[in-house]
Formats: structure tokens, sequence, C-alpha cells
């Protein structure tokens, strides 16, 4: 009785099989997988500039050194408060006071203070530069535009993607008598904004990661701008390409 009971089991456990979907993939039987790589692209004017000022002073004691460079950081913040930069803007990076051990200065202390500015303006970007500068700094590093709202470029990015993903698809379909029968899966490969790489959910391929170490391979790294003697550096802000990866798999159905 056991042994006919197994028998008689087995192929109706079969024919289950034969009719469920590949849970692998979510292809059912009469559909065809069709995996599609696309690109999207949107460009938009950055809104925010973020530069690094700051002050070197150097003096025989560590508490002259200090005192001359706290001096001189209340004329530079008073300076871009005379532009309308909040306080809420302006942060502190680094503070250091330290003994130079070689060089010209050597035994004297230097005191480093160095702070963030970010601009909701990038067009005057250039106009605060040329005021810290002659406000006494004589650090500077930037500036750099990006957006305030980076999520939103990158939406329209990937929007585009996902179209000629969808373009693509129904091409490929088109040319074999087929049509899309639904999306199976999406799949984020992330891209590049500006000079930031934008991490995806996942590395797509081994394409996708050597893309991604080639970006961060060519990231330049960042530049101290010497400071002017005067006037205000001219500030071209341009626009700021956003490039984005996707893969979709799609069944396809006989017509």
């Amino acid at each position: 009785m056991q042994k006919l009971v197994l028998v008689a089991a087995a192929p109706l456990a079969l024919a289950a099989c034969s009719d469920r979907a590949d849970e692998a993939r979510g292809v059912d039987h009469g559909e065809t997988l069709l995996s599609v790589s696309a690109s999207g692209q949107a460009e938009s004017r950055p809104d925010r500039a973020q530069f690094n000022a700051g002050i070197e002073t150097f003096s025989r004691s560590a508490t002259a050194a200090s005192e001359a460079n706290a001096k001189k950081i209340e004329e530079i913040v008073a300076a871009l408060r005379e532009l309308g930069i909040a306080e809420d803007n302006i942060q502190t990076q680094n503070v250091s006071v330290q003994r130079v051990r070689w060089g010209d200065r050597k035994g004297q202390y230097q005191a480093s203070n160095v702070f963030e500015v970010t601009m909701d303006d990038p067009d005057n970007a250039g106009a605060a530069i040329s005021a810290v500068t002659e406000a006494g700094a004589n650090v500077l590093s930037g500036p750099s535009l990006t957006m305030s709202d980076p999520e939103e470029v990158l939406n329209t990015a990937y929007a585009d993607a996902y179209a000629a993903a969808r373009g693509r698809a129904e091409a490929y379909a088109a040319a074999a008598g087929m049509e899309i029968s639904r999306v199976l899966y999406i799949r984020d490969a992330g891209g590049q904004q500006g000079r930031s790489w934008v991490r995806g959910a996942q590395a797509m391929d081994e394409m996708a990661e050597s893309v991604a170490v080639r970006t961060q391979a060519m990231a330049p790294p960042p530049v101290n701008i010497p400071a002017p003697e005067s006037g205000s550096p001219g500030m071209m802000v341009g626009t700021t390409r956003t490039n984005v990866h996707i893969q979709v798999d799609f069944a396809l159905r006989e017509k």
C-alpha cells in the first residue's frame, strides 16, 4: 500500500512543478525572459556652493598664535555676515595648534582654523571668496557646486533610464513577434552626479563595478586655491550632468 501511494504521488508532484513559474527569474511557462540594461541622463543648474576658508597664524608661543588666529577669524566671519551669510551656514572644519619643526619658521607655533561656508546663491560665491580674502583668509579651497535637492535630479535621470529600457524592450519584442507581458525586476546600478558617484542598490555587473573604480580614480583631489591679491574670482556655474544606470527584466509573450 505504501509503495503504491508513493508511485502515484510522483507524477502529481512533477506536474505541479511543470506548471510553476521559474522562481529564480519569475518567468512563467510560455514567457521569454528579456534582460535590458539602460542609462538615463538629466542636467540641472547647481543652486548651492560650498567652499573652505581659514587662516594660519604664527607666533613664538602657542597662546599668541591662537589669539591672533581667533582675532582674524572674527574679522573673516564679520565680512561674511556683511554679505548676508548666516552663521548657520558657517561650520568649523578644523582647528589646530602645533609647533613648526622645520623650515624658516622652525620653533614657532602655527595656529590654524578652517571653516566651511555654504551658500544658496552660487553666483555670489566669487564675491564671498573675495571678501574673506580681503579680510585676511590665507587658506582657500573650492568652491564645490552642487544641488540642494540631488534626489529630484536623480529621479528625473532614473525615469529617463526606465523609458530607454522600456523602449529597447519593445523594439526587441516587436522584432521577435512578441509583446511585453510584465516587468519582473528593476535593479538600480547607480551612476554619477557631477564628480560624485551615485551608489546603486548593488553592483549590476562587473562593468558597473569597473565604471565605479574608474570614476573614483579619475576624481581629482581637493585643490587649494591661492588667495588672490584683489578682485573676485569669476564664477561660471554652468550645469551638472547626472548619469544613472539600471537593469530591467521583462517577461515577453507571443502576440
